[in-house]
């Protein structure tokens, strides 16, 4: 059926820092639910919660893609409206707190950053988004941060899709497993300063030697935490498989997926939210990106 859907991207009304990296985003998202027959319907300029509620009413669902720090306020706007097919506001509200979604993920077997030891670890704030504020130092974390021990391997991210069921009280998860799109490679930069910045990637990664175990990592992190909808889960992968971030949203990767992936993503997120869908994906080639989101080297196949 098609639908009127809502996709509301933050950064490219309310913040030029960021802006490149969130149309990249909403171009990808935009392509694919046009693609699949769907009426997009998006933001116009004015007060973003304000044009939450008077859109969000109009449409069939709706999909808010916005910093870890604001998107639980907005996402719980728009599922007060409309029918949402990201992740749900209470989870996003766990996630958005990086120390304790890594306490979670810890109390339930997964690997993640230890306390730091005497030399370098890495400072992040308590809740930011993707590599912003985030730097290695020897020094100690200050107001609004946390220090985590400094972990050398692969930098990669996993992109999955969590499926829900909606009763007549709440919305859960359905013990379906999450379904993988990818696993991608994050180019991660640590300046002289020590800040760590992002670079972009490349989309899907096929041959890494332990590609299995980054799966079945971002699997479990997806479903503890109850994440619906897209979710990006950044991995260290060396000696040990540690998860360093979890991003309950659209992520950077997306714009590489929707040019690889033979399925489409709209259909996936719809379907997802029903608890439907897919068991896996197709992809044709590779694609490589940069931190804005633009598509620098197409090997499709």
């Amino acid at each position: 059926m098609d639908m009127k859907v809502l996709l509301a991207e933050y950064t490219t009304l309310c913040d030029p820092h960021l802006a490149p990296e969130g149309a990249a985003m909403l171009h990808a998202l935009r392509t694919s639910f046009e693609r699949a027959g769907h009426l997009v319907v998006t933001p116009e300029q004015g007060d973003f919660g304000d044009e939450l509620r008077r859109l969000a009413p109009l449409c069939d669902a709706g999909l808010v893609v916005a910093p870890d720090n604001l998107l639980a306020g907005f996402t719980r706007l728009l599922e007060q409206a409309t029918w949402n097919i990201g992740c749900g506001s209470l989870n996003v509200a766990v996630c958005a707190n990086k120390q304790l979604t890594s306490s979670i993920l810890a109390s339930n077997g997964i690997d993640v950053p230890g306390s730091p030891g005497t030399l370098k670890r890495v400072v992040k704030p308590v809740s930011g988004c993707g590599s912003q504020s985030v730097r290695v130092t020897t020094g100690d974390a200050g107001p609004g941060e946390f220090s985590q021990e400094f972990i050398e391997g692969d930098h990669l991210s996993v992109s999955l899709v969590g499926s829900r069921v909606v009763g007549d009280v709440c919305e859960c998860y359905t013990g379906k497993p999450p379904l993988v799109l990818a696993v991608n490679r994050q180019e991660i930069v640590i300046g002289d300063d020590g800040r760590i910045s992002y670079h972009g990637g490349s989309t899907p990664v096929r041959d890494h030697p332990i590609s299995a175990r980054v799966t079945e990592t971002a699997i479990k992190a997806v479903s503890v935490l109850g994440c619906q909808g897209y979710t990006g889960i950044d991995i260290v992968a060396g000696d040990r498989v540690v998860v360093v971030d979890v991003n309950p949203r659209i992520t950077t990767s997306v714009v590489g997926i929707v040019e690889t992936m033979e399925e489409e993503l709209a259909e996936i997120l719809i379907e997802a939210s029903f608890g439907r869908g897919p068991v896996e994906v197709h992809h044709h080639g590779t694609v490589r990106f940069d931190e804005t989101g633009r598509v620098t080297v197409d090997d499709r196949d």
